[in-house]
């Protein structure tokens, strides 16, 4: 029993970051429309930075740097490269993120090397946690406290501040919101900004529990297509919900059948999708019927 209550636990510390992604993800496609395919390997750039920062200013502080830095580097290739594209076809945002993705993953080679860096658990999350009968991970105990504030916080910045209401107003009605006069190019950068925060720092999070290495990016990429197509593409708490299923899912499935924890995330997938294509929690949305 305690064994499967451990196993329930790291999945849903597995979930959580995937809603992270996976809500950095919905954000931007449900406010700009582009299936960002850079997202991957802004979620390893985070982890990189973190590797590289966190021994001259420690854990704590990386965690807001590294993910604050990731974010303008996204703010600017929005601005700069995804803006020029919006009008066109929507295929156009797909290559031009997956020319992004292979751009900044062969930088990571380039500055850090093909072979990955080392990055312990920190000093002061190390040891376990007793709780009656179990133990459990101090940093990963820290892992479901920070990302719980962090989604709670973005929760209430979209429904209870004037520009959150701004930004879900404009990825339902964007004509209606230009015609009151607001700017929406400057929303979308921020918007661009906040879902990049959120991949960079599942990145720093999940760097001393998978490792550092190039590729890292990928492997967090697809689960989170896969967490957004099953919620809902665009939908907060389809994101939310899902993440953690699916986070469950494949958590009890490494410990009752581990060969088949990569895939059962797709089979799920396929099943969701088959059963209602638009996803768990996905609505009708004018802007893209």
């Amino acid at each position: 029993m305690s064994q499967l209550i451990v196993q329930l636990l790291n999945g849903f510390v597995l979930g959580t970051l995937y809603v992270l992604m996976a809500l950095g993800l919905s954000i931007i496609f449900g406010m700009i429309g582009v299936v960002n395919f850079a997202h991957g390997v802004l979620f390893a750039l985070g982890a990189y930075l973190a590797a590289a920062l966190s021994p001259a200013i420690g854990f704590g502080p990386t965690l807001i740097v590294s993910p604050l830095a990731v974010a303008l580097l996204g703010m600017a290739i929005e601005a700069a490269l995804l803006r020029r594209v919006y009008a066109g076809d929507p295929s156009l945002g797909l290559l031009l993120t997956f020319g992004i993705a292979l751009i900044v993953e062969q930088g990571i080679r380039f500055v850090w090397g093909p072979a990955g860096l080392p990055f312990n658990i920190p000093g002061v999350f190390s040891g376990l946690l007793q709780v009656g009968g179990i133990q459990y991970s101090t940093y990963r105990s820290f892992i479901l406290v920070f990302t719980g504030t962090l989604l709670a916080a973005t929760w209430l910045f979209l429904e209870k501040t004037p520009y959150g209401r701004i930004i879900r107003a404009g990825s339902r009605d964007p004509e209606m919101v230009q015609m009151m006069g607001i700017d929406l190019s400057n929303i979308f950068t921020v918007v661009f900004g906040i879902g990049t925060v959120m991949a960079a720092a599942a990145g720093v999070l999940a760097a001393p529990l998978w490792g550092v290495h190039p590729a890292m990016g990928t492997s967090a990429l697809l689960p989170s297509f896969a967490v957004v197509t099953i919620g809902g593409l665009g939908s907060f708490w389809g994101a939310v919900i899902t993440g953690i299923l699916v986070g469950e899912v494949v958590g009890l499935t490494v410990m009752l059948w581990p060969i088949a924890s990569d895939l059962i995330i797709y089979v799920l997938m396929a099943f969701v999708l088959l059963v209602r294509p638009r996803g768990l929690l996905g609505e009708v949305w004018e802007r893209f019927d």
